[in-house]
C-alpha cells in the first residue's frame, strides 16, 4: 500500500481530497475514523497532515484541478536591483551584515541618484530579512566571481564532528593511544610532489614509529597507519590528529572509526596540543633527514630503511625526558620530569602492559645490538646525503666522501677517532658548489681613463654628471646621461686609489712627534691649571695637521699622483 501511495502523483491526491471532503465534514466521529484511515493509506500521509487538508480544503473539480499555482512573488525586479546596488555599496558583504547596513546606505544612494524607489519599494527594501537578501543575490553573486560558485566546506563538516582534545586532556593514558603528525621534506619550496613523514608517537611510553609517505593522499595514510599498528607491540586505541586535510577526509576518519579508534584533533594552530608529536618531528625525524629536498619512489625506499634502523635504536636504547608536573611561580614557569628512560623501559613498567608483551620485548631487546643499528642508519644517511636536493641528477658534488664500513665492528673502531670539529651527518650536509670566477667585461670608459684622470687632476672636484657631459660633448653616439652610473663607480674606485696612496706616503709627517695636546685627556703629564689656549708652537702644530686633514679630505688628494 506504502509504495502504491508513493506513485499517486499530487493532482491525484488534490482529487481524493476533494471527493472526501463533504461526506467527511458530515460524517460523524466513527465514520470519520474509517475515512482518514483509508485517506492515508491512499496518500501515505501522517493522520494529522490528512486532517488538517480535510478541514482547509474546499470542493474542488476534476477539471479545475491542475497545476500548482506559483507564489506570488513580494520582491520583484526593482527590489532586486536595489540590493545589488546596496550590495556593491557594501563592499560586497554577507546578507547578514547587508541588512545592518540598509538603512546607512539606502539614504545615500537615494541622494547621488542611484536610487529612486516608491515608499512601498522603500518599506520593502528596509524591511527585507538577511536570507531573503542571500537568495535574491544568489545569482549576482556567482556572477561576480566569475561564474563559479564557492567551494562547500566538506573537510570543514568532518573536522566538526571530530572532538578536541588538548594537551591538558590526556590524563596518563594506557599505551595505545598516539598523537600524528606530518613531516614536510619539501626543503625551501612547497611546488610540487615531495615525500611526506607520517610520525606516531605514544602518548605512554613515547614510542616513536616514523614512516615514508610519496605524497599527501589520505589512502596512503591510511596503509600507513595499518603498517604502524604492526610495529607497536600493543594494539591501537586512539588517534590524536591536527586539522591537516590529509587527515580530516572522509577516507581516514571513516577508517579510523571502523577499526574501534577513538578519533580526536588538535585546536588549530595551537601545536603544543600535539607536543609529543612535535618534539619527535624534531628530535627524529629532522635530526634524521635534515631539512633538505626529498621526492621519488626510490628515495623512499631508502628512507624506509632508515626509519627501520631508526625506530629500534630510539625505541630501546635512546632515552628521553617525560613531563611529571609543571606549575607557575609569577611569571616563571617551573617545569619537572622525570628521570630519562627509554620507551622500551616505560613498557616494562607500565602496569596495563600485559605479561606476554613485555616478555617479547625483552626477547626483542636482547636481540638488538646499538652499534649495528647505527651503523645502518649512517649508511642510509649518507645515501640520502646524495639524493637531497637531487644532487645526483644535477651533477653536484656527492655528500658521501668515504666508503662505509663493511662490519659493526670497523664501523665501531671508527667512533670518536674520524670526528670532525663541526661536520654534520650527510643529510644536513650543504652541497658544494665550485666558484665561478667572474671574468671583468670590457667598458666603453676603459680608452678614457687617462683623459678622466687629467680632468680630476685639474679639476678634483668633477662630479660623475660633469664627467658625463664632457664625454658626450667629445664622443655624442657613445655617451650620455645612461652612462651616469659606470661613471660613478670609476670616480669612486679612482678617489679610493688616490686615498690609499696618500695615506701610504705618511702624511703625518713630523707632527706626530710633537708635544701632546692639552685638554680632555688623562693629564697625566701636565701639573697646574690648563691655559685658555695652546702655546703657539702647538697652535701651529695643529694648524699643520688641520691643512693635512684638508688635503686628505679634499677633491685635490684624491686625484692620481702623477
Amino acid at each position: 500500500m506504502s509504495s502504491m501511495a508513493g506513485r499517486i502523483s499530487m493532482g491525484a491526491r488534490r482529487e481524493v481530497v476533494s471527493a472526501v471532503t463533504e461526506r467527511y465534514r458530515s460524517a460523524k466521529r466513527a465514520e470519520k475514523g474509517r475515512m482518514l484511515d483509508a485517506l492515508c493509506a491512499t496518500t501515505g500521509w501522517h493522520r494529522k497532515h490528512a486532517v488538517r487538508a480535510l478541514r482547509q480544503r474546499e470542493t474542488v473539480a476534476p477539471a479545475e484541478v491542475g497545476a500548482p499555482r506559483e507564489r506570488r512573488r513580494r520582491y520583484d525586479a526593482t527590489i532586486k536591483d536595489a540590493l545589488t546596488a546596496l550590495w556593491e555599496a557594501s563592499d560586497r558583504v554577507c546578507g547578514k551584515r547587508l541588512k545592518v547596513m540598509i538603512p546607512t546606505l539606502l539614504p545615500a544612494l537615494e541622494q547621488h541618484g542611484r536610487l529612486k524607489l516608491g515608499q512601498a519599494d522603500r518599506d520593502r527594501v528596509l524591511a527585507i530579512s538577511a536570507a531573503t537578501i542571500d537568495r535574491l543575490l544568489g545569482d549576482v553573486k556567482i556572477a561576480a566571481s566569475g561564474g563559479k560558485r564557492r567551494r562547500a566546506g566538506f573537510y570543514s563538516a568532518i573536522r566538526r564532528e571530530v572532538p578536541i582534545r588538548t594537551f591538558n586532556d590526556w590524563n596518563s593514558p594506557p599505551p595505545g593511544f598516539c598523537e600524528v603528525d606530518m613531516v614536510a621534506h619539501g626543503g625551501t619550496s612547497v611546488t610540487g610532489s615531495f615525500i611526506q613523514t607520517l610520525t606516531m608517537v605514544d602518548v605512554a611510553t613515547g614510542g616513536t614509529e616514523c614512516l615514508p609517505l610519496v605524497t599527501r593522499d589520505g589512502s596512503l595514510v591510511v596503509e600507513a597507519m595499518k603498517h604502524a599498528q604492526s610495529l607497536f607491540p600493543w594494539l591501537l586505541r586512539g588517534v590524536d590528529f591536527d586539522n591537516d586535510s590529509a587527515f580530516m577526509n572522509d577516507v581516514v576518519v571513516p577508517w579510523c572509526r571502523e577499526q574501534k579508534l577513538e578519533v580526536t584533533r588538535s585546536r588549530a594552530y595551537k601545536k603544543n596540543d600535539q607536543a609529543f608529536v612535535e618534539q619527535k618531528n624534531g628530535a627524529v625525524v629532522r635530526r634524521l633527514m635534515g631539512y633538505g629536498r626529498f621526492d621519488g619512489l626510490e628515495t623512499a625506499r631508502t628512507m624506509g630503511r632508515l626509519y627501520a634502523a631508526a625506530r629500534l635504536y630510539v625505541n630501546f636504547f635512546q632515552p628521553s625526558f617525560k613531563l611529571k608536573e609543571k606549575r607557575r611561580e609569577g611569571a616563571k614557569v617551573i617545569k619537572r620530569y622525570h628521570a630519562p628512560s627509554t620507551p622500551y623501559q616505560r613498557a616494562l613498567a607500565h602496569p596495563k602492559v600485559t605479561a606476554a608483551v613485555k616478555k617479547r620485548l625483552r626477547d626483542q631487546y636482547r636481540s638488538l645490538d646499538p652499534v649495528a643499528l647505527l651503523g645502518e642508519i649512517r649508511v642510509t644517511q649518507e645515501e640520502l646525503g646524495n639524493r637531497v636536493d637531487r644532487r645526483a641528477a644535477r651533477g653536484l658534488q656527492r655528500a658521501c666522501k668515504t666508503p662505509a664500513p663493511a662490519t659493526a665492528a670497523a664501523f665501531a673502531k671508527t667512533l670518536g677517532r674520524t670526528v670532525q670539529l663541526g661536520e654534520p651527518r650527510a643529510t644536513h650536509r650543504r652541497p658544494h658548489r665550485p666558484y665561478k670566477t667572474r671574468v671583468r667585461m670590457p667598458s666603453k670608459l676603459d680608452p678614457h681613463i687617462a683623459t678622466i684622470e687629467g680632468w680630476l687632476a685639474a679639476r678634483p672636484q668633477l662630479t660623475a654628471l660633469a664627467i658625463v657631459g664632457r664625454l658626450s660633448e667629445r664622443y655624442p653616439e657613445q655617451f650620455g646621461t645612461r652612462q651616469h652610473s659606470i661613471v660613478q663607480r670609476l670616480l669612486r674606485a679612482l678617489r679610493r686609489k688616490a686615498a690609499e696612496q696618500l695615506v701610504a706616503q705618511d702624511p703625518l709627517g713630523d707632527t706626530t712627534t710633537a708635544a701632546p695636546w692639552p685638554g680632555s685627556v688623562d693629564g697625566s703629564g701636565y701639573v697646574g691649571p690648563n691655559p685658555p689656549t695652546a702655546p703657539l708652537v702647538e697652535q701651529a702644530g695643529k694648524a699643520n695637521w688641520r691643512d693635512r686633514s684638508a688635503d686628505i679630505g679634499s677633491s685635490a688628494a684624491m686625484a692620481p699622483s702623477g
